[in-house]
């Protein structure tokens, strides 16, 4: 079956996350993309490795485990848009696309009449969505910027990690590219809604999508917290900075994350835990009491939590409808038989390597479901047939 976007043709002249993911999307929707890179090197993710795919013979391939996470159902081209034989190659593509992605400095392809007040001089009703650090205006625009240093700027790395008296304490990054992902995501939700105002308008436009304004918008309701009250919020470790108990809790072989969202379920917990005297302490009645006492009730629950192992717990809680779960390590989560039914973990047929491994998009259609076609492309797998076909 057709995905929802099948018919819509993207061309891609983005490289590493950002760009890439959202156009990963894109294809994963149904679009169909086509990839351009620089000829003999490629997206520089193709070499962020160890660790690299296999080929059939148990060899490393020119493609990392990192590049395979953000190009599936891809097309590569290899074209030199530096020299005039690849921006007129690049032209031909741009007069059948719908969508162009970007992720260059700002103004760095106007010299290549990659920009968008030329590529819309071709076709005019093209949705160009440029991806870059700081966005096209601003103090900061011709900054180059990169997901690690953007999480330290926008205040992630300021609420992530122990708190600085504890062992381990200080600021820590995220475990992936989380600023690159989500601005990948806020990419694809405004090129979609481009292209609903161009059904009804015929207008095409430029969407200019920044790494720090997507970090600051996902700083949610710690944003928020602050602007409220004014107060600096603070590295809490596994810790909610307003639901509590809402963190990790140190069981006998290991921990479980409590998440208790209401006074019921807090309610639900101290029986399970058998300190019904806590749950009527009159000073953790209520959430924002709960938030307030902190510092007293953590440790008279972990004193508790103790007692059991972290099956026992699960059981238990799980019985009673008190949110809580295991902290697993990833291959644990692709053991879980909840991942394994939802087929979040699936292979595609690769032309070198007999077959790559891919994590699936969470998006279930009921009308249009993703169908995976194609893995991520080798370098220039497809230049002669899209090239010569256009």
């Amino acid at each position: 079956m057709a995905g929802p976007l099948t018919g819509i043709k993207v061309l891609d002249l983005s490289r590493i996350l950002a760009g890439p993911w959202a156009t990963q999307v894109l294809a994963d929707y149904g679009a169909e993309v086509w990839k351009i890179e620089r000829p003999e090197k490629g997206d520089d993710t193709r070499h962020w490795g160890p660790p690299y795919v296999k080929d059939e013979q148990g060899d490393d391939t020119a493609e990392s485990a990192y590049y395979l996470a953000a190009n599936r159902g891809k097309k590569s081209i290899e074209v030199d848009m530096t020299s005039p034989e690849g921006q007129a190659a690049i032209y031909k593509l741009v007069e059948q696309a719908d969508i162009v992605v970007e992720n260059y400095k700002v103004g760095g392809l106007k010299k290549y009449g990659l920009d968008y007040e030329s590529i819309k001089n071709i076709r005019k009703d093209v949705i160009y969505c440029s991806i870059t650090g700081f966005g096209q205006d601003g103090p900061y625009a011709n900054r180059a910027g990169y997901d690690a240093m953007i999480q330290a700027m926008g205040g992630l790395m300021s609420i992530t990690g122990e708190k600085d008296s504890l062992p381990g304490g200080g600021p820590q990054k995220v475990g992936v590219a989380t600023t690159d992902l989500m601005t990948g995501m806020y990419a694809v939700s405004g090129i979609l809604a481009a292209l609903y105002h161009r059904t009804q308008t015929n207008e095409g436009q430029q969407i200019d999508i920044a790494l720090l304004d997507t970090q600051v918008a996902c700083l949610a309701n710690q944003g928020s917290s602050y602007l409220v009250s004014g107060e600096v919020p603070q590295r809490l470790g596994s810790a909610h900075p307003n639901i509590v108990p809402y963190q990790a809790m140190k069981v006998q072989d290991g921990y479980i994350l409590l998440a208790v969202g209401n006074d019921v379920q807090f309610q639900k917990c101290c029986n399970v835990l058998g300190c019904i005297d806590v749950g009527d302490n009159k000073q953790f009645a209520t959430n924002a009491l709960r938030v307030k006492h902190r510092e007293t009730l953590i440790p008279l629950l972990e004193s508790y939590f103790i007692k059991e192992k972290l099956d026992y717990w699960l059981a238990a809680l799980s019985e009673v409808h008190v949110p809580c779960g295991p902290i697993n390590s990833i291959d644990r989560v692709f053991e879980n038989p909840q991942i394994k039914h939802r087929k979040m973990a699936f292979e595609l047929d690769h032309p070198t390597a007999g077959k790559v491994p891919q994590v699936g998009n969470p998006v279930r259609f009921s009308q249009t479901p993703i169908t995976y076609h194609a893995a991520p492309p080798t370098l220039g797998q497809h230049t002669d047939e899209i090239l010569k076909s256009k």
